[in-house]
């Protein structure tokens, strides 16, 4: 007679939520520092050691090693830059090599609705500060236009992402950082890195 609680199914369905609940705190511990951050609070600013630090490791980390960080003036120069993006393939390509690198790593410990679950609890949280944050930043500067509001706000959106998809990955200590956390904390620190554009990682 079968015993029905020799289940070996049954335990590794437990092993495997045990092993995915420390990464599901990680993913809400993120989601819940989303409202801290002045996210936009320093545009135009010169980069000090630490972002052009993060300019380099995301630079690195994407392939780009030629290329250097520049500082944009405001947000018409964003714009424009912005207004490019599908005119240099070669930076998104890049990206989406990592991210795809990334979620295979984390699918090794998480199962695909324990992703989604973290993304889209890291979406419920971001979506509106990062609007918010946007319309206030560009407002400062008489900018009301629709366009680039929702490309600042949508990039800030991504990069949460991609953060959460390092800390999901455990990659957060690596050294230098990854590039998709490089980028994220360009945002804590209140910048707009905007895109890569030729030799250049444009950052308002």
């Amino acid at each position: 007679m079968t015993d029905p609680y020799a289940n070996s199914g049954g335990e590794d369905d437990i092993a495997r939520l045990l092993e995915e609940i420390p990464l599901l705190f990680k993913a809400r511990a993120f989601a819940e520092s989303l409202g801290d951050p002045a996210f936009f609070s320093r545009l135009g600013e010169r980069l000090d050691s630490r972002e052009q630090a993060l300019a380099r490791a995301y630079l690195d980390g994407l392939g780009f090693p030629e290329a250097e960080a520049a500082v944009l003036g405001d947000w018409a120069d964003a714009a424009g830059v912005a207004e490019t993006l599908d005119q240099n393939p070669a930076a998104w390509e890049a990206e989406e090599m990592l991210r795809a690198a990334l979620t295979d790593r984390v699918l090794e410990r998480l199962d695909e609705e324990a992703l989604s679950a973290a993304f889209s609890l890291v979406q419920a949280r971001i979506a509106d500060h990062a609007r918010e944050a946007a319309e206030a930043s560009a407002a400062m500067d008489d900018v009301y236009d629709e366009d680039v509001v929702n490309a600042a706000a949508g990039g800030l959106i991504q990069a949460a992402h991609g953060a959460v998809l390092v800390l999901l990955a455990e990659a957060e200590d690596d050294q230098p950082p990854h590039p998709f956390l490089a980028r994220w904390r360009l945002y804590v620190r209140g910048r707009w890195p905007v895109a890569v554009s030729g030799a250049s990682y444009n950052i308002l």
